[in-house]
């Protein structure tokens, strides 16, 4: 079965300039993420999507296998995530001559996951047919049952999701998620002719919250920072 891995780098992070090839514990962040790919060893390609010239030199010094151009209408502010990963894929296989049954995207920004996050994640849809694709995803530390508002059209406070009867503890509310951005799994199929992420069949794996940090400030980079440095390692 054929596996292509592909991470999508734009070039225009305003939050943390020029974030994806920003230094951390001395690689740049994307480099972690390639070198995570190239370790697992379940992909015939890793694959680096750019709108950037920069970002795609750097990936191919670290190691990736395949560059991709990102064209400009896809590179935009507004432009969504699965445009984008279709669009690898196909170059991919146009590029190769290939099939890839599975995709994998690993999101850049979150470089705290490891080797064995982006195995247990690939098993668990290889393993069971009648999943469409994989998510991860973190404990989340709030509710919409409990402890999670919105403001209805009055502007007055409601809880996001209302039980049958009520609970006094977050703990006894069903089980919620912060999805991590940190990896996506699509048979090739699926991630062709569907326009949602979550499907009726989109399995979670769960990863512990001091892997799912997703890098989308200053701060986040810091705290990656940190705890990457305290473990000597991502």
């Amino acid at each position: 079965m054929n596996r292509l891995c592909t991470i999508c780098a734009r070039g225009g992070s305003k939050g943390v300039v020029n974030k994806n090839i920003k230094l951390l514990l001395g690689k740049p962040l994307i480099a972690h993420t390639i070198i995570q790919a190239k370790k697992s060893g379940l992909f015939n390609y890793v694959a680096v999507s750019s709108d950037s010239e920069e970002i795609l030199s750097v990936a191919k010094a670290w190691g990736a296998d395949i560059l991709i151009k990102r064209p400009d209408e896809l590179a935009t502010d507004q432009a969504a995530k699965l445009p984008v990963i279709r669009h690898a894929l196909k170059t991919a296989e146009q590029q190769t001559g290939q099939t890839f049954h599975i995709h994998v995207d690993l999101d850049a920004t979150s470089p705290l996951r490891n080797v064995r996050d982006i195995h247990g994640a690939v098993n668990m849809l290889e393993n069971d047919n009648k999943i469409t694709n994989v998510i991860t995803g973190a404990p989340a530390r709030r509710s919409p049952y409990f402890n999670l508002v919105e403001l209805n059209t009055e502007g007055y406070v409601e809880l996001s999701k209302e039980l049958s009867t009520s609970i006094a503890r977050r703990q006894d509310s069903p089980k919620c998620y912060d999805m991590n951005a940190s990896i996506y799994i699509w048979r090739r199929e699926v991630l062709l002719e569907e326009d949602k992420v979550i499907l009726p069949k989109t399995a979670l794996y769960e990863m512990p919250e001091e892997r799912s940090i997703d890098i989308d400030s200053p701060l986040d980079f810091d705290f990656v920072e940190f705890l990457a440095t305290k473990r000597g390692e991502l």
